[in-house]
């Protein structure tokens, strides 16, 4: 609980933020992520960042809450290679083809050419099925669920944004085989209720799961489900997707099992890849205000700072050490000795987004009194000595349930109805989603979804799983009898 934090005695001197997050979005993105230090992207090969401590620390706790839940839920940890052969990812045709223009390919061995090209894995289903095949023989064996942490490359073609889209980013990716259909659909809901419990009540953001159109599948999946956070300034960001995956794949892996009645059958395969640096990503944009940075408690890599304000003071000094003493019981905490002025202080660690600070000045210590400031509200609470640090506890429980109902709100009233092109376009350009009949999720609407893209810039994110409400109507593009209600909406 106890990790060092850099302090800002050991920072360069940091600037405020000064772009509007409301305003200029896109600026005020790249001035946290300096300004923070949570990356440096002066690392020379495009795409690729260096991941300073302020955003690693966040992240290992993002890693560990969700692989503690996945475990729980009865996935076992791997460590997969890094290079994958070319001739596995050629087993699946629509899964090479899918990922071809992606992929960083390893030719050489020092001096030597390859006989065969490796891929750097830009997903890892032909590497672990591989395996399935030699691990996988009985209805006993199964469910098989694994995952691994581990990183990825893929040679985005599109342009790079540093935690948005990299060429290279930080995940889990969990690979399962089932017996039967019906227990993959299982565990795909299962994943959805992971992202939830995760991504939901742990990191605070709220998201919408969406089943994608035929042409918008992980390649080789028979089913993709995504979940899409909202950014305040109306994109959607996908985070965790979960995929029913084609039994091409357990076919060309041959994945079988003998069951109960002592026939081979092919397993059902399912996939799910929570992006952790994307994840992030969406902590800091659904969070953040134009302070900087604000963390649900749980994943602040900081969760308490104490600023002596007359550092030099022996009383003071004596009040911070005891305090620190008994916070570091339930929560990171550290004394910021540094040399800046109070105020550069308290506007640092804001904009660092630190949970609680604690500010202890001759004033309050004569009156017996601790002056604790929240970044969830923003405001500052005064609390007698003998109580604070159960006040101080009690808080720590409650940041992170406000952060979350603040970010629930972004839904609200974003979601709108759109009853021809015009009113889409008009909803998308407020920041909002549209709510519309559709001719179909399989191939043949993938016209009408391309006019969508050219006339409005949005895509069609796919249908809802708890869609209750019949279609009557006719597609809002090609006015044929509408078979689906799907949601547009801008993505990164």
């Amino acid at each position: 609980m106890n990790e060092k934090i850099p302090c800002s005695s050991n920072q360069k001197k940091q600037e405020a933020l000064t772009a509007k997050k409301d305003e200029n979005f896109s600026e005020w993105f790249s001035q946290i992520i300096q300004k923070a230090e949570l990356a440096d992207l002066r690392y020379n090969i495009k795409g690729f960042l260096v991941f300073q401590p302020w955003a690693v620390l966040s992240m290992e706790k993002m890693f560990s809450n969700m692989e503690r839940v996945l475990q729980r839920k009865g996935h076992k940890p791997y460590y997969f290679p890094t290079l994958i052969p070319e001739s596995n990812l050629k087993k699946e045709s629509s899964h090479i083809s899918g990922f071809s223009p992606e992929v960083f390919w390893v030719t050489h061995g020092g001096k030597d050419k390859l006989e065969e090209r490796f891929a750097l894995r830009p997903t890892s289903e032909t590497a672990f099925y591989q395996m399935f095949n030699l691990w996988i023989r009985s209805y006993k064996d199964l469910p098989f669920k694994t995952y691994q942490r581990a990183n990825v490359f893929r040679h985005e073609t599109k342009a790079t944004r540093p935690f948005l889209r990299s060429r290279e980013f930080h995940w889990i990716e969990s690979h399962c085989a089932h017996a039967s259909e019906k227990d993959a659909e299982k565990q795909v809901r299962e994943d959805m209720e992971t992202t939830k419990e995760v991504l939901h009540d742990i990191f605070g953001l709220p998201f919408i799961f969406f089943e994608r159109p035929s042409w918008d599948k992980f390649p080789g999946a028979s089913r993709t489900f995504a979940a899409d956070v909202l950014n305040p300034d109306g994109r959607l960001i996908q985070q965790p997707s979960t995929h029913m995956i084609s039994q091409n794949f357990s076919k060309a892996f041959d994945v079988k099992f003998k069951d109960k009645d002592g026939k081979e059958k092919y397993v059902y395969l399912t996939c799910y890849g929570p992006a952790i640096s994307r994840i992030f990503a969406s902590v800091m944009i659904v969070h953040g205000d134009d302070k900087g940075l604000k963390f649900p408690w749980e994943i602040a890599p900081l969760q308490v700072v104490i600023v002596p304000i007359e550092k030099e003071d022996a009383k003071i000094k004596d009040k911070s050490k005891k305090l620190k003493e008994e916070i570091q019981k339930f929560a990171s905490v550290e004394i910021d000795y540094g040399d800046k002025r109070p105020g550069e202080k308290f506007n640092y660690w804001e904009m660092k987004g630190v949970p609680i600070r604690i500010d202890i000045g001759t004033r309050d210590l004569k009156k017996k009194k601790i002056t604790v400031f929240r970044r969830d509200l923003n405001k500052k609470e005064i609390f007698n000595e003998s109580t604070a640090i159960k006040k101080i506890k009690e808080i720590s429980g409650e940041i992170t349930k406000n952060l979350t109902e603040k970010a629930d709100n972004l839904f609200k009233n974003k979601i709108k109805e759109a009853k021809n092109l015009a009113e889409i376009k008009e909803i998308i350009k407020k920041g909002g989603i549209a709510r519309v009949e559709f001719c179909s999720v399989e191939k043949e609407g993938e016209k009408c979804a391309e006019i969508i893209e050219k006339e409005t810039g949005a895509e069609v994110r796919g249908t809802r799983l708890d869609e209750k409400k019949k279609v009557h109507g006719k597609c809002v593009i090609c006015n044929k009898k509408a078979n689906h209600i799907v949601y547009i909406g801008k993505a990164y």
